[in-house]
């Protein structure tokens, strides 16, 4: 194969790829902004799904879309296989410094396969996803690497070394725009890396994930208020205490206590549990009923939020569990388990489900903060916007 055609077949390759980071870009803004949206042509299962991988955490690198890389990788190799022809430009004399362009597609090319089969990884095994269009582009890395390299080990290997010595030459022969350009290139990267405001999905997730993976609520309250009194932002909620993002949830809203001095929470319980919630059809939180019975009890002592805490963290499944808790709790036991066994506990409890069911809750956890609805779990940022929006004053 002549240079020309192993350049052309290159160029030829480098476009495809690039149609195909445009889609996957595309694919990537649809999944995680258009809330409406059809599933794409490459969604056919929940295996066999790209709207789905394009959701995960995977599909972001150092806070950038991989589609994006995949672009910018795919417009550098075409631009390497038109750099003879570039430098040769008065004012592009610059360029001199790519002297052996197919090496530098070579070593890309593999780089970017390596990356893939990392990628790929991740998918299979951590978010049990498979996107089509990224295992093509996955081959297409190969094969540019495979052609620029002319299919040989000890080229590639040569090329590689080559790629090292040129970009250091590059380096002193410009010293001063390699200096710039790389505190240009680490200063972006480290602040789509801090920050994720280029994937804002991805920010969602890991600050939810935060608190998701706290084991014990560090804002607790003792006590039967949370907040303030006669608050001026009032925030009622209905939770379930085997719902894992309740529990997520639960840490945030005592968290705006401690930040805010003028919100108040009220809690209320949706257990989906069909042993005492006769309006769900699936029973999906077996002993949510129970726990909802052993806070509503804890109320008549005197402390219902530090109960609360306690019920999602340690999820009791048994009387013997939930009287452990009473111990910490210093409660009177056998009061506890009158109250918790109570006809007068039975009914509070059918009261809240019946409250729950007039506006319309089919999902845990839904707050109303003065009146407005908000159903899920919101990243702490959000929320903080929310209850200031809604008149929370920061102490």
């Amino acid at each position: 194969m002549t240079i020309d055609k192993k350049k052309l077949t290159i160029q030829i390759l480098a476009i495809i790829g690039l149609i195909l980071s445009i889609k996957l870009a595309f694919i990537y803004y649809v999944a995680n902004y258009e809330k409406y949206a059809l599933s794409s042509f490459c969604s056919i299962n929940d295996f066999i799904d790209c709207d789905g991988a394009a959701r995960s955490s995977v599909s972001q690198f150092w806070g950038i879309p991989l589609a994006y890389w995949g672009i910018l990788f795919y417009i550098l190799v075409l631009f390497l296989t038109f750099v003879d022809k570039l430098k040769q430009i008065k004012f592009l004399k610059f360029l001199e410094v790519f002297e052996k362009p197919m090496s530098y597609i070579a070593a890309l090319g593999t780089i970017a396969f390596a990356i893939s089969m990392i990628l790929a990884g991740l998918s299979l095994f951590k978010i049990h996803k498979l996107c089509i269009l990224c295992l093509i582009t996955y081959f297409l890395d190969l094969t540019i690497a495979s052609i620029a390299s002319s299919g040989q080990f000890r080229l590639l290997v040569q090329a590689f070394k080559q790629t090292i010595l040129d970009f250091i030459d590059g380096a002193k022969k410009y010293t001063k725009t390699f200096i710039v350009l790389m505190i240009l290139g680490i200063s972006f990267l480290c602040y789509s890396g801090i920050t994720y405001n280029f994937v804002p999905h991805v920010k969602r997730q890991k600050s939810i994930m935060k608190y998701h993976d706290i084991k014990f609520n560090p804002y607790r309250v003792k006590g039967n208020l949370l907040g303030k009194e006669n608050a001026d932002v009032v925030i009622e909620l209905y939770s379930d205490y085997v719902c894992p993002i309740c529990y997520t949830n639960n840490i945030m809203l005592h968290q705006a206590v401690k930040e805010f001095s003028n919100i108040k929470i009220i809690h209320y319980n949706y257990p989906f549990d069909k042993e005492c919630n006769p309006y769900i059809s699936v029973n999906m939180h077996p002993n949510a009923c129970f726990m909802a019975k052993a806070a509503i009890a804890s109320r008549n002592q005197g402390n219902y939020w530090e109960m609360n805490s306690l019920l999602y963290e340690n999820q009791p499944k048994s009387k013997e569990d939930i009287l452990k808790l009473t111990d910490k709790l210093g409660f009177d036991k056998t009061k506890f388990m009158t109250d918790f066994n109570s006809k007068a506990t039975e009914n509070e409890l059918e009261k809240e489900l019946k409250k729950a069911i007039k506006l319309g809750i089919d999902g845990t956890p839904t707050m109303y903060i003065n009146g407005d609805r908000y159903v899920g779990v919101k990243p702490y940022y959000e929320l903080k916007e929310i209850l200031i929006e809604h008149g929370a004053r920061k102490k």
